[in-house]
């Protein structure tokens, strides 16, 4: 019996994993919950989840395999946890380079500078933040480590920097702190030493017609890219996503143009023996790609959609890689060839009044067996209150489903929308 520990487990992806397993002798243990790893409410240390997780490895182990599909802190403690259990996983140092948003940009250039972007790093709790920053408008500020594009601004002048800098410098702390802890276990550059979790990197907004994730992984030295996902985004700031859609519309011939660009990438760095999925742009116009950054991980929100294609969710890469074996993965045995996910999205504060009950929705799967359907609010809730949402909407659900067409995964989803109703009061003050 093979016992994989798995990061932030909850029963979405538990039931995604348990379909991969088949014919072998696999179970799956929480090594931390979802609500220990990603739903943190409030501040944490790094050294207390691995304590934690690690105690539930030796009462429940010993564990075979370690595996994450989370941003931060579970991209730094699924290496860390393998690394002092003496199982397959990247090297710390790769994730750091990686994760340090900053160090990154500073790698980019030095191997891929036609595929990266002006940028600085900025210290919000400066007397003048401002004058560390001398890129034109717009760009975009961010802390150095965060997910779900918290804290994440579109900087259009003085007020829009004022704004982002006072909310940077109430939340940055939250994941800044324990990444400093990753921080300290790693040989980083010495110029770098004073420039952790608690800075920004502004960016220069990049030209993009589109946007493409490229998922891969590498292994024993190889790097290998086996699937693009296009991002749809949405919004006034043009930053918050609309849908996922797999297989990417794009033209075969600049995916592999991005894959190229990122196995230069990935083995300067030196990342080995993980999943991870890397962001580009494309400028139509000037055919230029951007990277926009590597993340040390798979995407979970797109297992649903290799499932719906490939006939299996992109977890199994995970898991191969988690086992130290070199992934196997068969494409195109899926029942679709398309496949999305929606993400419901309100643009305006409120307090969800109403949410789709069980009945809908199973009067809904009944319509389209094929969908999956995650709320991921409750009556009584208000927006504003909704942890690591964009700076600029507030996600209510997601929605997979998969078709013969991007054009009729729309159609479907339209019509999906009228057999889940939201209710939602935008006039309901917000508390004092």
């Amino acid at each position: 019996m093979k016992k994989v520990f798995v990061i932030g487990l909850e029963p979405f992806n538990l039931e995604m994993l348990d379909a991969l397993v088949g014919d072998e002798d696999i179970e799956f243990h929480e090594a931390l919950s979802a609500d220990e790893a990603v739903n943190v409410d409030g501040p944490f240390k790094l050294h207390d989840l691995i304590q934690l997780a690690e105690q539930r490895m030796d009462e429940y182990g010993p564990a075979d395999g370690i595996l994450n599909y989370w941003d931060f802190p579970g991209a730094c403690l699924g290496p860390m946890l393998a690394k002092r259990n003496g199982l397959p996983g990247p090297s710390l140092e790769s994730v750091a380079t990686l994760e340090h948003k900053y160090w990154a940009r500073r790698e980019m250039e030095k191997v891929i500078p036609e595929a990266s972007t002006r940028y600085c790093a900025v210290d919000p709790f400066a007397d003048d933040p401002r004058s560390q920053v001398d890129l034109k408008y717009p760009y975009w500020i961010k802390p150095f480590v965060s997910h779900s594009s918290y804290l994440g601004f579109k900087i259009s002048g003085e007020e829009d920097f004022n704004t982002a800098i006072q909310a940077i410098r109430e939340g940055i702390g939250l994941f800044g702190d324990p990444f400093n802890e990753f921080l300290d276990k790693v040989d980083m550059p010495e110029d770098l030493k004073n420039i952790g979790g608690r800075h920004c990197i502004a960016e220069e907004s990049i030209a993009a017609d589109a946007q493409v994730t490229l998922e891969g992984y590498a292994f024993d030295g190889d790097v290998v890219v086996y699937g693009a996902v296009d991002s749809v985004r949405e919004g006034g700031a043009g930053s918050s996503f609309s849908r996922y859609e797999y297989p990417s519309a794009l033209p075969s011939e600049l995916i592999e143009r991005m894959s190229e660009t990122t196995k230069r990438y990935l083995r300067h760095v030196g990342l080995d023996n993980s999943a991870f999925n890397v962001e580009f742009f494309w400028d139509r116009e000037s055919d230029r790609i951007s990277l926009l950054e590597v993340n040390t991980r798979l995407s979970k929100s797109h297992a649903p959609l290799f499932r719906d294609v490939d006939g299996r969710s992109h977890q199994k890469i995970g898991l191969d890689l988690a086992l130290g074996r070199r992934p196997q993965f068969q494409k195109g045995a899926g029942d679709w060839p398309y496949a999305a996910k929606f993400m419901v999205r309100l643009f305006q504060d409120g307090k969800i009044k109403r949410v789709p009950s069980a009945t809908e929705i199973h009067h809904m799967q009944t319509r389209y067996p094929e969908a999956m359907v995650q709320v991921l609010v409750e009556e009584g809730q208000r927006l504003s209150h909704l942890a690591f949402q964009d700076s600029y909407s507030f996600e209510v659900a997601d929605i997979f489903i998969g078709g013969r067409s991007n054009e009729e995964l729309v159609d479907k989803y339209t019509d999906m929308m009228d057999c889940l109703p939201f209710e939602v009061d935008l006039t309901a003050p917000a508390p004092q």
